[in-house]
């Protein structure tokens, strides 16, 4: 009985109103996460030579012009129409930055860009990340000068627009399966 007395004490006696608030959203605009700087991957690293060997391979597909060399690169059948057009622009460009990097008569320089590490990372946050089994970096080609740039300085910058002194394209490497495997992607900045 006295359960019961209580119980319809508490429905018989009036209810606080709870002010709702507002609104749920933040009422001022969060402030733009900076961008990831690019630094050239160190020499002793051991993606640095898998990052190379699969750059040389792209490059020497992407001068020869051919679809079914660069293709499968570049996703195979998982490149979509669009995609083997901007890439064939791209290519066929005489003035556009592949044209410039990969087709003139100068030297071309390549460099291997991967993502500042924070200051923050201890030595075995950095070794952990040396052993990963995944890794993704920038390669990017230009011709003349001595090779020291200027390269792009974010993943932003990376964007094969007209008027770049270099191209690029972003690799993703995996050693996860019995054979590593790599795919590029070439970016282009919206006309």
């Amino acid at each position: 009985m006295p359960i019961s007395l209580a119980l319809v004490a508490i429905l018989a006696s009036p209810i606080a109103a709870v002010a709702a608030p507002a609104s749920l959203l933040p009422t001022e605009p969060e402030a733009a996460a900076p961008r990831a700087q690019l630094v050239p991957l160190a020499a002793d690293s051991v993606w640095t030579p898998r990052f190379a060997a699969a750059a040389d391979e792209l490059a020497a597909a992407l001068r020869s012009r051919d679809e079914a060399a660069w293709a499968p690169l570049l996703g195979g059948q998982w490149l979509s129409a669009a995609d083997r057009a901007c890439v064939e622009n791209l290519l066929g460009d005489r003035h556009g930055p592949f044209g410039h990097a990969l087709f003139s008569d100068r030297v071309t320089h390549r460099a291997i860009l991967g993502w500042r590490a924070p200051a923050s990372l201890g030595a075995d946050e950095r070794a952990a990340i040396e052993a990963g089994k995944e890794a993704e970096a920038i390669v990017c080609w230009s011709a003349g000068d001595d090779g020291a740039g200027p390269w792009p300085a974010t993943a932003t910058d990376a964007d094969n627009r007209h008027g770049r002194s270099y191209a690029c394209a972003r690799i993703v490497y995996s050693i996860r399966g019995a054979m590593p495997v790599w795919r590029a992607f070439i970016e282009q900045a919206p006309a």
